[in-house]
């Protein structure tokens, strides 16, 4: 696969670009993302489906300006695809000529569960682990849908309903319950299926995700992964459904979804009547992203190796040069834990997060040693994207920027008292990446000491005197319960 890869998606109401760069086999980063809102399927569905001229070369021109931003990254391969708008209209073939002989791109056309399946790939490989989730993504021709469970995906469905199409056949001419009727006649095809978490893929999903997490005053600024319940999201989308113009604005929704927003919040009402949801959760990744996977892991069933994440192997790649201390922090991190963690109350389930914080420490390193606690703090807050929920996220990168400093600050912990666990198992974690650090000062070549825990009390054996270590974590705050001695 080459190492710059651009993907175009056009959609009825947008066209967006993503282009990647591999840093390794399977890890990659984004180098740029841009999007035109064309609206390629306007005045549409009221011409039986035919392209108009201004949408056509409204969706020519952005596509022109894409091909400049490839070719100034350097773009080896680009992966460009259509969905919805083009899939249905009787004179695509006109457009898509237009397009290879004006700009001399090729658009694969896919289908409906084609399209579903991309956006699922993509969830299902950088989200969180899914279990019986239902993902949906509201475009302006089409809604697709797909249960997730894991890795594996199943009952990929693509339904012809759509913002652009509902507001154009019902919600400027027609009232309100003849669009439900012919929502929830549209949503039989659902019929069987069951789920509790709902994965929302698409720009409906996210202005409203957008607009609760504001709402909230949600301390990560970070969409991807941002979760909440059922109750949140019909309350919102009742205040949504009641708004004028201007409630819309102080809701947060841009003005440039005040004409289609209504039709995807009353999609989504219909689903979320059908089945027994309990919590959300916000994709920022979908179709542009699942071509990518496709692409990328077209050798391995279209998931990533087991216990692989993207993410964290992108940090590595790009911003640890060190990679043998870097195992040495997370093997010692993770010994530590195994031998303390039942003393300190801490649950087994942190010792995944304190080793990937222990890998990752020094990632800020490399931007400026003195401040490098603040530079990995700010990386990984940004950059630990892909696999991780909020709590983690902020958890890893709270264990970076306190480690062999102070324990977390008052005023830290309130500001993200949501995100991160109770303070006892905070500060303990805390201390026990501190604590690797502090006894690794001296840089060897292996771990040259013994630890020998018991009732409280950490033993640190070496032949070796260890001074530079001893120094180190005398310096530490101390933790109540645990006592280090040489």
């Amino acid at each position: 696969m080459a190492k710059r890869v651009a993907v175009i998606d056009i959609g009825s109401n947008s066209v967006r670009l993503v282009v990647y760069e591999k840093t390794s086999r399977f890890a990659f980063h984004l180098l740029n993302e841009s999007k035109s809102r064309v609206r390629l399927s306007e005045n549409a569905y009221q011409n039986d489906g035919n392209l108009q001229e201004l949408a056509m070369q409204r969706t020519i021109d952005a596509l022109k300006d894409f091909l400049s931003i490839i070719s100034s990254y350097k773009a080896r391969k680009t992966l460009c695809v259509a969905t919805s708008a083009l899939r249905d209209a009787p004179n695509k073939k006109e457009f898509l000529q237009r397009v290879q002989k004006e700009l001399q791109l090729n658009i694969k056309i896919i289908d409906g569960e084609k399209e579903a399946y991309l956006g699922a790939i993509a969830c299902a490989n950088l989200l969180p682990p899914q279990k019986d989730s239902l993902s949906i993504d509201i475009g302006g021709g089409s809604t697709e849908l797909s249960i997730i469970n894991d890795k594996d995906i199943s009952n990929t469905i693509s339904i012809n309903l759509g913002t652009m199409r509902l507001k154009e056949l019902f919600c400027d001419d027609k009232n309100k319950n003849e669009a439900i009727e012919y929502i929830d006649e549209k949503l039989k095809a659902l019929d069987g299926l069951k789920a509790n978490t709902l994965v929302g893929i698409g720009g409906t999903f996210r202005a409203i995700s957008n607009a609760i997490m504001k709402k909230k005053n949600h301390p990560l600024n970070k969409l991807h992964a941002f979760s909440y319940t059922k109750a949140e999201l019909d309350d919102f989308i009742s205040l949504v459904m009641q708004a004028d113009a201007t409630q819309l604005n102080n809701l947060d929704i841009k003005s440039e979804r005040f004409d289609i927003i209504k039709p995807g919040a009353l999609i989504l009402q219909r689903v979320l009547n059908k089945f027994s949801i309990t919590n959300a959760i916000t994709s920022g990744v979908g179709v542009r992203e699942g071509v990518f996977l496709a692409d990328l892991l077209r050798g391995s069933k279209d998931r990533f190796p087991e216990h692989y994440n993207s993410s964290v192997r992108y940090i590595l790649d790009s911003h640890i040069s060190e990679k043998n201390m870097s195992n040495q922090l997370n093997s010692l991190a993770k010994r530590i834990f195994d031998i303390a963690h039942e003393h300190l109350g801490v649950d087994a389930s942190y010792r995944r997060d304190l080793g990937i914080a222990a890998k990752l420490y020094s990632c800020g390193n490399n931007i400026h040693a003195f401040s490098k606690n603040k530079h990995s703090y700010y990386i990984l807050q940004s950059a630990l994207e892909y696999g991780f929920t909020h709590n983690q996220i902020t958890l890893i990168s709270t264990l970076c920027k306190y480690a062999k400093k102070k324990q977390p600050s008052t005023s830290h912990m309130q500001k993200y008292s949501e995100l991160l666990p109770e303070k006892q198992t905070l500060f303990a974690l805390s201390y026990m990446i501190s604590l690797s650090v502090s006894l690794l000062a001296n840089r060897p070549r292996n771990i040259d000491f013994e630890l020998i825990f018991k009732d409280g009390i950490l033993k640190i054996e070496s032949k070796d005197s260890l001074r530079l270590c001893r120094e180190s974590v005398s310096k530490l705050a101390k933790l109540e319960n645990l006592k280090v001695i040489f």
